[in-house]
């Protein structure tokens, strides 16, 4: 039996005799940098391993490397009687669901059974984040608890996961409402919140702030002072798309960099990296007067700041871009 796990903290725990068989952790980053149908392509793993050291700082050998091992393994599936994917509900991990289905539907799995465990909450734990916080004894309780996959949730998984990778985010949007029922009543019920907050980060129509940074300066402007506060707040907040440190680090560089910046972390200047200050998780953070009007509507991110990211297939650059997200209607649009 083989067991796919979401991170290195969930694997530990399964090899303390929680579980029978082998332990992969896929190591992959799907919420962030550019993503392909094929990201196995030699060209499609260059541009993203350049992407995600620039934006992130994960080393282009080290990922390269990590990328080629987990692959190799997955290829050996069939020398198991089973396969069992271990999920939950955030963006971070439907993602990387959604690939391996994507993966998985393109092979012919012979005798081998493959399994879903996706869970978005569990009993005492009243915030629930993700495996990683429950104990060995209640990963143990999960136990047998995973559903059969079929070529429903192949089909599903892979659609999703080609929506994702698409650079027009309407067909991700059109997929969510026109399958939403059927995604539901399916093993991938969290799906179609994972992927909306996945369109929701798109610059918003009526400042330029996706749902992070407009969450970000909201925080600041309500209290939170410090790298280390603002990351527990709007990862809190917007769990659904379980967001890591190195995301959200990212994200607060974004807004503090430039000639134009819409925050001020005390020690940095417009071109630090504010991650190499000492101290840094508990330096000062605070509102420029930029970023309050921003805040107000009465400025607009996208134009005063420009940017240069990536959401799934989409690549956002520059000062003019194509799309944004309206929230009243809870659709990308385009401009």
């Amino acid at each position: 039996m083989l067991h796919i796990v979401n991170g290195d903290s969930v694997g530990e725990k399964l090899k303390q005799g929680v579980v029978q068989g082998d332990i992969l952790v896929w190591r992959e980053v799907y919420s962030a940098g550019p993503i392909f149908a094929n990201p196995a392509g030699e060209k499609e793993r260059s541009l993203r391993a350049r992407v995600l050291e620039d934006t992130l700082g994960i080393p282009t050998g080290e990922y390269t490397k990590g990328c080629k091992e987990q692959e190799q393994r997955l290829r050996e599936f069939n020398t198991h009687d089973e396969v069992v994917l271990w999920f939950e509900h955030d963006l971070f991990d439907q993602s990387m669901l959604a690939y391996l289905l994507h993966w998985f539907k393109g092979q012919k799995l012979g005798n081998t059974k493959l399994s879903l465990l996706n869970i978005g909450e569990f009993p005492g734990i009243e915030r629930f984040h993700g495996l990683g916080q429950l104990s060995s004894e209640q990963l143990k309780s999960l136990y047998g608890t995973w559903r059969p996959v079929g070529q429903k949730e192949l089909e599903l998984g892979s659609d999703l996961w080609q929506a994702y990778a698409a650079p027009d985010p309407l067909v991700m949007a059109d997929l969510l409402e026109q399958r939403r029922t059927e995604l539901a009543a399916s093993a991938l019920p969290f799906a179609y919140a994972a992927f909306q907050g996945h369109l929701s980060r798109l610059p918003s129509v009526r400042n330029g702030l996706g749902i992070v940074e407009q969450t970000t300066l909201q925080a600041v402007r309500g209290g939170a002072s410090t790298p280390l506060e603002l990351f527990s707040q709007v990862t809190d907040n917007l769990h659904v798309l379980g967001m890591g440190d190195l995301e959200f680090w990212k994200v607060l560089g974004a807004l503090a960099r430039g000639a134009h910046p819409l925050l001020i972390i005390d020690g940095a200047d417009g071109s630090t990296d504010f991650r190499a200050l000492p101290g840094f998780l508990n330096r000062q953070v605070a509102l420029t007067e930029l970023g309050a009007q921003v805040l107000a509507g009465s400025a607009d991110r996208v134009a005063v700041q420009g940017m240069d990211e990536w959401y799934g297939g989409l690549h956002l650059l520059g000062h003019d871009i194509p799309w944004r997200w309206d929230s009243s209607n809870g659709m990308p649009v385009q401009v």
